[in-house]
């Protein structure tokens, strides 16, 4: 298999993800410091258990920090990225790394029958395409070998 033909799910989301999610009313600061406690680079914003926007590290930078906009008396709703594209678990690695390449994302909701399935990261498609790439390499190694 091609390292890119994987599928988000089960090659990129292994197993069901402890999801970090607020809801548009929490202050910038609130998230973003959850976000650090939780090591995590964005965070789904959900309202009335719905995905509603995305919020990332470059939004807290471009949109509240450079503007000089007070991260304690603003409310993620306002600055986070509404309505997001998302992602099928059914799709490929390819299909997630293009969109991602294309519309400079990192991070990409994942998304099955209108419901919240979980989030992958630039990170997390390395490494499977990496995990793919070994392992590949070890098959190819052992067919040579055993010829």
């Amino acid at each position: 298999m091609l390292p890119t033909d994987r599928k988000i799910v089960p090659d990129v989301i292994k197993s069901p993800q402890d999801l970090a999610t607020v809801t548009p009313d929490i202050s910038v600061a609130e998230v973003s410091a959850l976000m650090t406690k939780r090591h995590i680079g964005a965070i789904l914003v959900l309202e009335k258990g719905r995905l509603a926007g995305i919020f990332t590290e470059r939004d807290a930078l471009t949109r509240v920090l450079a503007k000089g906009i007070d991260p304690v008396k603003t409310e993620v709703g306002k600055v986070m990225t509404a309505n997001p594209d998302t992602i099928q678990p059914t799709e490929s690695v390819q299909t997630a790394l293009d969109l991602m390449a294309e519309r400079g994302y990192r991070h990409l909701p994942v998304i099955e029958d209108g419901k919240l399935y979980g989030i992958i990261s630039i990170r997390d498609l390395y490494r499977s395409v990496k995990q793919q790439m070994e392992e590949d390499i070890l098959l190819l190694a052992e067919m040579l070998i055993q010829s």
